[in-house]
């Protein structure tokens, strides 16, 4: 009987030490996070002046192939050392002058920024798009009301170079199986 409980401690000890060697090890897995990419500059390269070329279709969602063409500039410029930066667009085309305001925020926590606009016929914020970058493209969503019907927003900002880049907007009103770009600017920086 005394080797019975002997053994019985030897077996209860050795599970013991084994679980506890388990746990240490879990734990210093899972304190292993996998290191975020702090995303903090990930717009700089849109701070300065720039000459948009905007192209925006007419009526989305509706089967249009009708683009109107806007010539115009926009001015970033940095906010709290590049957490925030504020971009001011003003351009001119068929249907008259455009002014719009985009404000973007970094969040530290989620390592995203979000992209809020507003345009100056309207005078309110819009939904802010949420997203990040990754491998030099930008990626941004939301879900929006267009013409009385909720559809996901997505901005994609790419070819990103020194002095120039891209940022075209789609709306899916599928849930994200397609999408219908619906405005592209192509931006060149002023020498």
């Amino acid at each position: 009987m005394k080797k019975r409980s002997i053994l019985s401690l030897f077996i209860a000890a050795f599970l013991l030490i084994g679980g506890i060697l388990t746990f240490q090890s879990y734990k210093g897995f899972a304190m292993q996070r996998p290191i975020q990419h702090n995303g903090q500059h990930d717009f700089d390269f849109n701070f300065g002046k720039w000459r948009t070329h905007i192209k925006n279709l007419q009526h989305p969602l509706s089967g249009s192939t009708t683009w109107v063409k806007l010539e115009g500039t926009v001015t970033v410029r940095k906010v709290w050392d590049g957490r925030a930066s504020l971009e001011e667009i003003e351009a001119d085309g068929p249907g008259g002058h455009f002014e719009g305001t985009t404000l973007f925020l970094y969040n530290p926590k989620s390592h995203q920024w979000s992209q809020t606009f507003a345009n100056s016929e309207s005078g309110s914020l819009e939904v802010p798009s949420i997203g990040e970058f990754k491998n030099g493209r930008g990626e941004f969503y939301s879900q929006e009301v267009y013409n009385g019907r909720a559809v996901l927003v997505r901005g994609i900002w790419s070819e990103i170079k020194t002095d120039t880049h891209r940022f075209e907007q789609a709306y899916s009103d599928d849930g994200g199986k397609t999408w219908e770009t619906n405005f592209i600017a192509n931006l060149e920086r002023y020498k």
